[in-house]
């Protein structure tokens, strides 16, 4: 945290922190972003913002948690952007998003989950056992989803610990399969208000509708300028913009990124770049990646290639489609969240060509010369799906790499090997 910032401390301890440890972790993160992120040269001044959330994600942010649940608002916890924010902002809660990427508390974790468990979800229940994250500690309610069969059992073990409730995510798009997600989603709504004590109205809804879909023009913008050479705006900026979309005040956050996207197509006009027009475009795709997860995007920017778009939950997944802003009743607004949020292409569907049909056609916008299909170990769904992805990307005439690895920092000699030989091969 800067040398001016407040101290949190009493906070903290409050919320049942263990501070040595919640310290070492805060230490660590420091040392990442510092490492991936202030070392980049020419970055666009608007990235200031992410600098300073980024440096407050522990301080300044929860201290507006805190006020607000002090003053009677409650906040609702999120592992996956499948949980419609707008529900949830409708009924007069906040929502903040929880998944987390770092290794923490492992050795706590593999006394009640299996030792290859994908690391996402060991580092989800890590910050949870070792008392180091304080957005869980001011979620009032965690609601979790059925995406995968790891995710769904841990969301039993978190629920000895938490208040969770859980949505079933239907694993195909039919006619009844959206039957049964607008009825998961209405389920949402009524423990939502139950919560907060308020009713989700037509007129709080629309708001919320038009305030989530206003997040992610402003990313969507964003994204847009990434199709450009020289690229204005490096990867490893535009996915962290994504990851704080997840937590950050809605308003500001929003203002704050269109401020950046006025800057960018700006240096897009005036053919300014934060890597040479030359250098290797490539897309990645595959498992999400959480703060402070940037180990891949920063190995590739640093092999001198430029991340030009992301095919994933953290990117483009999560503000590529809008919902309808056309509703005057409240059961066409539901029907509306139901159908986007449904039509969000996440590995645990089957079929599945939605999300091969999704990176062909990024990499040819955004002009990628390779793609870089990205899993974590044990990820059983994105693994399966490799190989599918893989052969489609082929055929469109890209080469691709494919990537398996975790959140530590052991291989990145070995990944910075593999990267390097492939965007010579590009």
């Amino acid at each position: 945290m800067s040398d001016a910032a407040p101290d949190y401390r009493q906070m903290w301890t409050d919320l049942g922190l263990d501070l040595p440890s919640h310290d070492a972790l805060l230490g660590a993160v420091g040392q990442m972003y510092g490492d991936a992120y202030l070392t980049q040269e020419n970055r666009p001044e608007g990235t200031g913002y992410l600098d300073f959330v980024l440096s407050e994600v522990h301080g300044l942010r929860i201290k507006e948690l805190d006020d607000f649940r002090k003053d009677g608002g409650k906040v609702v916890g999120t592992f996956c952007l499948y949980v419609p924010e707008e529900i949830v902002r409708a009924a007069g809660a906040w929502c903040v998003g929880l998944c987390a990427g770092a290794e923490f508390a492992y050795d706590q974790v593999e006394q009640i989950m299996p030792r290859n468990t994908c690391a996402l979800i060991k580092s989800f229940m890590g910050f949870k056992l070792g008392k180091v994250c304080p957005y869980i500690q001011e979620s009032d309610m965690v609601v979790g989803e059925t995406t995968c069969d790891g995710k769904k059992k841990a969301y039993e073990l978190l629920g000895e610990l938490h208040n969770v409730h859980v949505m079933e995510l239907p694993q195909l798009k039919r006619d009844k399969d959206m039957v049964l997600w607008r009825s998961e989603i209405v389920e949402l709504m009524t423990k939502v208000e139950e919560l907060t004590g308020k009713k989700v109205t037509v007129e709080t809804l629309k708001t919320a509708i038009k305030e989530v879909n206003d997040k992610r023009r402003a990313l969507q913008r964003i994204a847009a300028t990434r199709a450009s050479s020289p690229v204005p705006i490096s990867g490893k900026d535009a996915l962290l913009a994504t990851q704080i979309a997840f937590y950050d005040d809605v308003p500001r956050f929003t203002q704050m990124m269109n401020v950046l996207a006025d800057e960018l197509e700006a240096r897009v006009a005036n053919g300014t770049g934060v890597a040479p027009a030359n250098a290797k475009r490539i897309l990645v795709t595959g498992t999400p990646m959480a703060i402070p997860n940037w180990k891949l995007h920063d190995v590739i920017e640093k092999a001198g290639g430029v991340v030009v778009g992301e095919e994933m939950c953290t990117g483009s997944r999560y503000y590529q489609d809008l919902v309808s802003e056309d509703a005057t009743t409240l059961e066409q607004m539901l029907d509306d969240i139901a159908e986007k949020y449904l039509d969000i292409n996440c590995a645990c569907f089957t079929p599945n060509e939605g999300r091969t049909k999704d990176v062909v056609r990024m990499a040819k916008e955004l002009g990628a010369d390779g793609v870089i299909d990205y899993t974590l170990n044990f990820c059983g769904l994105y693994q399966m799906e490799a190989s599918t992805v893989e052969k489609a990307v082929q055929e469109a005439g890209l080469p691709v790499l494919r990537i398996e690895t975790d959140y530590s920092m052991e291989d990145v000699g070995q990944l910075s090997t593999r990267v390097e030989a492939f965007l010579e091969m590009l």
